[in-house]
């Protein structure tokens, strides 16, 4: 499993300039997002082809908001993303972040 954790801005650039990724935004107190979280796990021990990359909203509340001001999205936790020549192609919320929409949208790159 290669789950990168970030919480600055810095990391958050470097993972822009680089391949396609996912990123998943979620709560450490939110069951949905512990659910969510799960899903992106598995996700990630099966998919090693792509960087899977993660924030805690608590621990760095300031990139979730950068995130949500830079692309125009609404916050929402939890949230997943997957960017593709540095911009979000994809993006889902709470239940609707499963292994299988995941997969789907990976495949859509």
């Amino acid at each position: 499993m290669t789950l990168i954790k970030i919480d600055t801005e810095q990391q958050l650039e470097d993972l822009l300039a680089g391949d396609s990724f996912f990123l998943l935004k979620h709560s450490l107190t939110c069951p949905v997002s512990h659910a969510a979280y799960e899903e992106y796990v598995k996700v990630a021990n099966d998919e090693k082809d792509i960087k899977m990359a993660y924030l805690a909203v608590q621990e760095a509340r300031l990139l979730s908001n950068h995130i949500a001001d830079t692309f125009s999205i609404k916050h929402e936790s939890p949230q997943a993303f997957l960017f593709n020549n540095g911009e979000p192609v994809w993006n889902a919320s709470h239940w609707k972040i499963t292994k299988k929409s995941l997969i789907a949208a990976k495949q859509e790159i």
